[in-house]
């Protein structure tokens, strides 16, 4: 059990630092489409005047709720606008602390699923953590540009950033921190008198 813990902590903090890699460097404009200065600001301004009294949460626009929403849909164009009220810095630092718990928690998870699975041996168990990342992050991102018709660029780089640290924290547990018990080898025949 505290060898499951401790692996659970360590494949946390993997995935916090793997996180930070992909998200909280320059290499995560990879990930985002962009816009001019003068058309950022143009819709900036639109959704303070639009959203704000709202609040911050997640809109699909135009809202298809109505028949005249669902016209607007279909000509397009449409968005799926993820809106928070208040601004904060591009490098804000709060968010940070409750990343690590995040981390820590599904880390923990990993590694009390691989303890739950153990008995496999390191081959058994790196191709279940494989498997499962891969399975898991194609159909939660790569599923959101099937069905929300959606560019596949930002989902494709969270694909890859999530998958990365999913497998890697998902080994390192399945290697030092999960039991390996040697399977038993086949027992001869006995020999029959003839």
């Amino acid at each position: 059990m505290i060898r499951t813990v401790v692996g659970g902590i360590v494949a946390g903090f993997i995935l916090f630092v793997i996180g930070f890699v992909f998200w909280a460097t320059p290499l995560n404009r990879l990930a985002f489409s962009n816009a001019g200065a003068a058309e950022s600001a143009a819709v900036q301004t639109a959704l303070a005047q639009s959203l704000t009294k709202s609040g911050t949460g997640t809109y699909q626009i135009p809202n298809p709720d109505t028949a005249e929403g669902t016209v607007l849909y279909g000509k397009g164009p449409v968005a799926s606008i993820h809106f928070n009220t208040s601004g904060f810095p591009v490098d804000d630092m709060n968010m940070m602390v409750a990343g690590l718990v995040f981390a820590l928690i599904a880390g923990l998870l990993i590694a009390f699923a691989l303890a739950a699975a153990g008995g496999r041996g390191f081959a058994g168990l790196a191709r279940l953590v494989v498997l499962y990342s891969t399975a898991i992050t194609f159909w939660t991102l790569l599923a959101q540009p099937v069905f929300g018709h959606f560019g596949w660029g930002y989902w494709i780089y969270s694909f890859i950033a999530e998958t990365t640290a999913l497998i890697v924290a998902g080994l390192v547990v399945a290697r030092w921190f999960t039991p390996h018990y040697p399977t038993a080898a086949a027992e001869p025949a006995p020999a029959t008198e003839g």
